[in-house]
């Protein structure tokens, strides 16, 4: 999505770099427009006012006028089509705009969303890590090092539970003889699995 809107950013920069420089050319064609019209009305003025009395100054001055008027038309031909390129130009940027600002807000929308959850993650972790703080306490410091090892060993589950005769750390059943040992185990003795030698936690779901 990031992709998108640089490249409708860049879209949109040309459209308003085109839209700029039509501006620049539409202003620049209305002068000549303007100095060709003024040229023009004061050579019709001197023709007017009967001051050129001279045939061959007269049919320079009409053949002058007649020029003016010719390319007074075609400046204005230049107008008309530059306006209109820059009509479609504004026409772009106020669609790109919209485009443009249509993908921000979903960019601003997803990282939004990916900001409450990265701060109710954090949240979490913090109300954790408190209660393991908590629980740690009351474990006795050889079986805590013992856990801790196990579980840099083991890919961070340093216990599991003993669910129906198997280790769900391992997903292993425990053989007989196992079982039998850690029935007879007492209830504060650290039982561990054969298998993965992760530290058994044994509920009434066990199986034993």
């Amino acid at each position: 999505m990031t992709k998108d809107l640089t490249q409708l950013r860049d879209l949109l920069v040309a459209a308003q770099t085109e839209e700029s420089d039509c501006a620049r050319e539409q202003t620049k064609a209305e002068q000549d427009v303007d100095q060709v019209r003024q040229r023009a009305a004061r050579d019709q003025q001197r023709l007017d006012s009967g001051a050129v009395t001279s045939p061959k100054d007269l049919s320079n001055l009409q053949h002058e006028i007649a020029s003016l008027a010719k390319r007074q038309g075609d400046l204005e031909d230049v107008v008309l089509e530059v306006m209109e390129r820059r009509e479609s130009a504004q026409e772009r940027v106020n669609e790109l705009t919209e485009r443009v600002g249509s993908v921000q807000a979903k960019i601003d929308d997803a990282t939004g969303r990916r900001d409450a959850a990265f701060e109710q993650i954090d949240t979490e972790v913090a109300s954790v890590t408190k209660e393991r703080e908590v629980v740690a306490a009351s474990v006795p410091a050889d079986l805590l090092k013992l856990y801790d090892k196990l579980r840099s060993q083991q890919g961070g589950i340093g216990a599991a539970k003993l669910y129906a005769r198997t280790c769900q750390g391992c997903r292993q059943e425990l053989a007989i003889t196992e079982l039998n040992e850690i029935r007879a185990a007492a209830p504060d003795t650290v039982v561990r699995c054969e298998n993965c030698r992760r530290i058994l936690v044994r509920t009434a779901e066990s199986g034993l």
